[in-house]
This record gives C-alpha cells, structure tokens and sequence, in this order.
C-alpha cells in the first residue's frame, strides 16, 4: 500500500511516571512543538512506567520524563519538561517551519 504522505510520520514516545505536574507539562509542551512543526505528521505514545515499568527497559530509560523519538532514525532522547523549545527542534532534529 502507498501513502499519500510526503514524508514520514514521526513516531515519538513519551516516558513518564504518573501525572506528576512535570509529566503534565512534557507531554502538553511535546503537543505544542508537534502541533506547530509535525502538524499532521505525528504519532504520540505515553508510557506510564508506574503501569508498565518493564517497557523502560527497551530504550534504556534512566530519568522521566524522557522523550524518545522512535521514526525517523536515528533513535534520540530527550530528557525533562520540555519546556525549552529550540532544545526541543535540536534534540529532535526538527526544522522549524518558516511560513510567516
């Protein structure tokens, strides 16, 4: 099957343990830079490590909240609130869109 896409959909996962006000804020932060820069290009996966703690085995999960990003590869990380947005673009590799 071919997709109508012209790039891929970005597959990023979100490690978090409970809703802690810092859980809160990374994934409403991750929202917010998806909506302005991967808008309709995305996919958000939250891991409650309180529910499922074996899955933070798999990408190596040391501190929460960390945001992995699955596709496009390479696999990255990003640790914290994500409340810094440019670190956010670089750690991600995402090129801010400039249509003003």
């Amino acid at each position: 099957m071919a997709e109508e896409n012209d790039e891929e959909t970005w597959e990023l996962r979100l490690y978090v343990a409970g809703q802690t006000p810092k859980s809160v804020t990374a994934l409403a932060n991750l929202r917010k830079h998806c909506e302005q820069h991967l808008k309709g290009r995305y996919k958000i996966e939250v891991i409650d490590l309180l529910v499922n703690p074996q899955l933070a085995e798999g990408d190596q999960i040391l501190a929460i909240p960390t945001l992995v990003r699955k596709v496009p590869e390479p696999i990255r990380k990003i640790i914290g609130d994500l409340s810094n947005e440019e670190r956010v673009l670089v750690g991600l590799d995402v090129r801010p869109l400039t249509s003003k």
